[in-house]
């Protein structure tokens, strides 16, 4: 049985989703995403304040 997901404390940043999630060790991961159609970018960090540097500095290289 796969683990779900459940994401809290989410945020969005231009394009880019930041969410709050437990990983499978129990551990708390932020997750971010790029929204943006075709680019496909997302990342976990180990705290929020990197994946929101990470959301600021992204730049989707979409055509």
């Amino acid at each position: 049985m796969p683990a779900r997901d459940f994401f809290h404390s989410v945020m969005r940043i231009g394009p880019v989703q930041i969410g709050t999630h437990r990983d499978r060790n129990g551990q708390t991961k932020h997750a971010a995403v790029c929204s943006a159609d075709g680019c496909g970018w997302s990342a976990d960090y180990t705290s929020q304040t990197a994946a929101q540097l990470a959301a600021r500095t992204h730049r989707c290289n979409v055509r």
